[in-house]
């Protein structure tokens, strides 16, 4: 039942790689995208503090890291969107 769920497979119901490839649009990437960072963030945000024992440093790291790796998993959802290796 849990594989079930998380494919969201029904075994009466096809799909070809057209309309799978077609229902993950641009702005459910960017979603993801955001609420990932969120949590991505925070972490490097705790691990860099653990690391450094200096808060600024920490807030500062996890502040650059936030917008270089959401600009990068977009991409990098998008590529993966166009490639039809196991759909």
């Amino acid at each position: 039942m849990i594989g079930h769920v998380l494919t969201n497979s029904n075994q009466n119901e096809k799909t070809t790689y057209k309309t799978d490839s077609a229902k993950e649009k641009p702005l459910r990437s960017v979603v993801k995208s955001i609420s990932w960072r969120i949590v991505g963030t925070i972490d490097t945000m705790i691990i860099s503090w653990i690391v450094t024992g200096k808060l600024d440093t920490a807030l500062l790291i996890g502040g650059v890291e936030v917008v270089t790796k959401m600009v990068l998993y977009f991409f990098h959802e998008r590529i993966w969107n166009n490639i039809k290796w196991g759909k």
